[in-house]
C-alpha cells in the first residue's frame, strides 16, 4: 500500500507541474527564449485563483482568468524584449519583479491583508462539478485528484498539439528556428515571440491555479525555483525520449515531469531533510543539462561519421 501511496503522488505531483513544463517548453524549446518571468506568472495565477474562489467564483472560471492573467505578463515580457530590445533575461527578470509587488498587493487585497490566501472548505475543481461523477478511491486509495489532472493535462496537451498545426502555431516554431526565414515569409517574427511568451506564462498561470486549488493555500513564494524546475523536466523529457519517434514532444515533457518529480519523492523517501529540496532540484537540473549535452554530442559525431 506504501509504494501505492508513493506512485499516486509522485502522478498527482508530476501532472501538476506538467502544466508548468508545458509552458517553459512553449518558450524556451519553441522559441528558444530563457523566460524568468514564470516564477511570477505561477504565483499569480495561484492567488488570482484563489482569490476569485474565496469572491465566489467558479473554480473553473478562475483558472481561465488566471490564465488571462498569465497572458497579460507574457505579453508584458515579450514587449520589453521586441519592442524595447532588452535582452531575454533581463526581460524577465523586470516582469518578475513586477509581478513580486502585483501578487503581494493582489494577496492582501484579496484577504484582507493576509499574506497567505487559504481556501480550505471552499469548492475546487477536484471537489465540485464535473469531478463528482469521477470515482472517489479505487482499492483504499484516493485517486479523484489524480483523475482530474490526468483528464486534465490529456486535454491541454491535446489542444496545444492542435495549435502547433495551425499556421499560427508552425509560424511560432520557425521563429524560434530560423526567424530570418519569418521575415522572408513577410511576417513579423516578433509578434509570434509575444504570442509564444504569452501563452507559456498563461500555462504556468494555469498551473499555479491547479496547484493552489490542490493544496488550498497560495502564497508569493510558491513560483521560487520553477523556472529550474520547469526546464529540468522539458530537458529530461525530451533528451530521454527523443528516439522514440512516435511520441510527440508534448508528452515527452509530461513524461520529463513525471520522473523529475519521480526523482525527488525518491529523496523523500530515504530521508533527505526537506530544506535540501532545492539544492537536489539544481543538482537534477546540471544532471539533465549534462546528459543533454552528451547526447547532443553523440549525435552531432554520428552524422560527421556518416557524412
Amino acid at each position: 500500500m506504501e509504494t501505492i501511496n508513493i506512485i499516486k503522488v509522485v502522478l498527482e505531483e508530476g501532472l501538476k507541474y506538467a502544466i508548468l513544463a508545458l509552458g517553459v517548453y512553449m518558450t524556451y524549446s519553441i522559441l528558444d527564449f530563457p523566460d524568468l518571468s514564470v516564477d511570477g506568472t505561477m504565483p499569480l495565477g495561484a492567488i488570482t485563483s484563489c482569490v476569485l474562489i474565496l469572491n465566489g467564483f467558479d473554480p473553473w472560471i478562475s483558472l481561465i482568468i488566471a490564465f488571462a492573467g498569465g497572458l497579460a505578463a507574457g505579453c508584458l515580457t515579450g514587449l520589453l524584449h521586441v519592442k524595447l530590445k532588452l535582452q531575454p533575461l533581463l526581460s524577465g527578470i523586470l516582469v518578475y519583479t513586477l509581478l513580486l509587488t502585483i501578487n503581494l498587493v493582489l494577496v492582501k487585497a484579496g484577504t484582507g491583508g493576509q499574506s497567505i490566501a487559504s481556501i480550505f472548505g471552499e469548492k475546487t475543481i477536484f471537489n465540485s462539478g464535473v469531478a463528482n461523477i469521477l470515482p472517489q478511491a479505487i482499492g483504499g486509495v484516493n485517486v479523484r485528484k489524480v483523475l482530474v489532472l490526468a483528464i486534465f493535462i490529456v486535454v491541454l496537451k491535446l489542444i496545444i498539439d492542435l495549435y502547433l498545426k495551425t499556421k499560427s502555431g508552425m509560424l511560432l516554431r520557425a521563429t524560434g528556428s530560423n526567424q530570418q526565414y519569418v521575415i522572408m515569409l513577410a511576417k513579423n517574427p516578433g509578434s509570434s515571440k509575444i504570442l509564444g511568451l504569452a501563452i507559456g506564462n498563461g500555462l504556468a498561470a494555469i498551473c499555479g491555479a491547479v496547484l493552489a486549488q490542490s493544496t488550498e493555500t497560495a502564497n508569493t513564494s510558491m513560483g521560487v525555483g520553477m523556472v529550474v524546475f520547469g526546464l529540468s523536466s522539458v530537458i529530461i523529457g525530451l533528451s530521454v525520449f527523443r528516439r522514440v519517434g512516435f511520441m510527440k514532444a508534448t508528452t515527452m515533457v509530461i513524461l520529463g515531469t513525471i520522473i523529475y518529480k519521480a526523482c525527488l519523492q525518491i529523496a523523500v523517501v530515504i530521508g533527505l531533510p526537506s530544506e535540501y529540496n532545492k539544492a537536489l532540484m539544481a543538482v537534477l537540473f546540471v544532471i539533465a543539462l549534462v546528459f543533454s549535452g552528451n547526447l547532443k554530442e553523440k549525435a552531432k559525431k554520428r552524422r560527421e561519421k556518416s557524412a
